[in-house]
């Protein structure tokens, strides 16, 4: 993402005026009175439209950054000491969300049980099967703007965790990741064959085209994949946040493709969800035993963390299926914004 995003609200704002300046002021003391009104807002932090977009554009910085940014913006100490004080509230936010946490045994076979268990017990709404059935081509394309915060850039942040991993743990991310990244082919990586999905339905496929368009529920999914992939204390959450993106996406991505194909699209646009179909049926059981069970079972103290992670993508995916699908139930769009071209 190279262009900064609108504010929505005061601290996004007062930040991104701060961002803009040429110099590195020594500190960001005016930006406290702001930060405390926004916590201090009624709406939860979770759906939070000036909280989520400050704290997205926070960790942008440590990905590809904005093209009007200074790029020692990146480690500036009040900067990442703001980032901290959002990311205590939405960490904090979310393990009150989720509640307790499975214990199994130490084992990977246990490990693995455990967060099968976890994906069967998931009660949110089928986005996938409404896709498959009933979405018009509108509701295709919302649904590819959801996802592109994330596929567009798909892997970056769980790669984090591969110099903070060891033994079969770290062995089974490389794998997945390398994957993930098309087996180091160009043009094959997932972010690659999710953009060619987008540009067949018409949409722009850089990234960060439509973060004027995504609700803060979405971006606060993508703001917890950073918030475990940039703390080295969260690498268990890193684990059990992949190992559940693999075990649950082998079967909704073949009623993705299902759906897509009934709106009369195929390859090259139906590739990203066919290459999922086949590798994740593999990478489901390497995530779940190798990765997440390879982890706890060579440091138990993991556990916790492992299963937090695992617990908040359930837990922040429900709420994401269930903005989009009470939003095209009622006829009207999941988007803050209506695309172009859209009717």
């Amino acid at each position: 993402m190279r262009v900064l995003p609108t504010e929505r609200g005061p601290l996004s704002s007062a930040l991104l005026a701060t961002l803009i300046r040429t110099d590195l002021p020594p500190d960001l003391g005016h930006l406290e009175e702001t930060l405390q009104e926004a916590f201090g807002a009624d709406a939860d932090i979770l759906f939070n439209e000036d909280l989520q977009l400050t704290l997205f554009v926070l960790y942008e910085l440590h990905y590809s950054g904005f093209d009007a940014i200074r790029e020692d913006w990146e480690w500036h100490p009040p900067l990442l000491a703001l980032r901290r004080r959002i990311e205590e509230r939405f960490e904090q936010h979310l393990k009150d969300a989720v509640g307790g946490l499975p214990h199994p045994a130490p084992n990977v076979q246990a490990v693995a049980d455990a967060l099968f268990e976890m994906t069967r017990a998931a009660t949110g709404p089928s986005v996938s099967s409404f896709v498959a059935r009933h979405a018009t081509l509108e509701q295709a394309r919302e649904f590819l703007v959801h996802k592109s915060i994330y596929q567009l850039k798909e892997a970056d942040p769980h790669t984090w965790a591969i110099p903070r991993l060891s033994g079969r743990a770290k062995s089974a991310l490389v794998e997945i990741q390398a994957d993930e990244y098309g087996g180091g082919v160009p043009g094959r990586t997932h972010a690659e064959l999710f953009a060619r999905t987008m540009e067949g339905l018409g949409l722009e496929h850089d990234f960060g085209s439509y973060i004027e368009a995504i609700p803060a529920i979405t971006l606060a999914s993508v703001n917890a994949i950073s918030l475990f992939g940039l703390h080295r204390r969260h690498r268990g959450a890193t684990c059990g946040h992949l190992a559940i993106y693999e075990m649950t996406s082998s079967l909704p991505n073949a009623k993705y493709a299902r759906g897509f194909r009934r709106l009369g699209f195929d390859s090259p646009v139906t590739d990203y969800f066919d290459e999922h179909v086949e590798a994740d049926a593999v990478h489901e059981q390497i995530a779940g035993r190798d990765l997440a069970g390879g982890l706890i079972e060579a440091d138990p103290r993991m556990m916790q963390d492992v299963f937090f992670g695992a617990a908040a993508v359930i837990l922040l995916d429900t709420l994401a299926g269930t903005w989009q699908m009470n939003a095209w139930q009622s006829g009207t769009s999941s988007l803050r914004a209506q695309l172009q071209g859209a009717s």
